[in-house]
């Protein structure tokens, strides 16, 4: 049984880079709101670009056995559809260990943002959520290069 992070001293550094994905369902007429910029908090999508990257960068401070890498860069994609948004998140390093759990920080972090910037139009009369869902988070793709820096 493990007793803690795994050792990874003896690994190579190489090119690594993890893509998650992940939607938000959302009422209609609040992604409307979304895309006409009448959200009363502000921009959703540029708050969670922001929730996204920052959550990229602070994984090992979340993740009890996630090493800390050194994060090269950080892509934030939105797809804003009728019944919700889609948010795809690149991380990418130089690394001895792969960018996955980063990757899908960024996307939780993004979903939860909106959701957070939205909750006010989505709730019913009780206050409950009966639209809106987070779903679907994954990783979608996996890429690990050797070579050189």
């Amino acid at each position: 049984m493990g007793k803690g992070m795994v050792d990874i001293s003896e690994k190579p550094v190489v090119f690594r880079r993890a893509t998650a994905a992940g939607r938000i369902t959302l009422k209609s007429a609040t992604v409307e709101a979304i895309k006409k910029g009448e959200i009363r908090k502000g921009d959703p999508v540029m708050a969670a670009r922001i929730a996204a990257i920052e959550g990229v960068k602070k994984t090992p401070e979340m993740m009890a056995f996630c090493h800390p890498i050194p994060i090269d860069s950080v892509e934030v994609d939105f797809d804003l559809r009728d019944d919700g948004v889609e948010v795809k998140v690149t991380a990418a390093a130089w690394a001895k260990t792969g960018v996955e759990m980063e990757a899908l920080i960024g996307v939780a972090n993004a979903l939860n943002t909106i959701w957070d910037m939205t909750k006010y139009l989505e709730k019913d009369k009780a206050g409950q959520y009966p639209v809106t869902r987070i779903s679907d988070i994954r990783v979608v793709e996996k890429v690990k290069i050797a070579g050189e820096k």
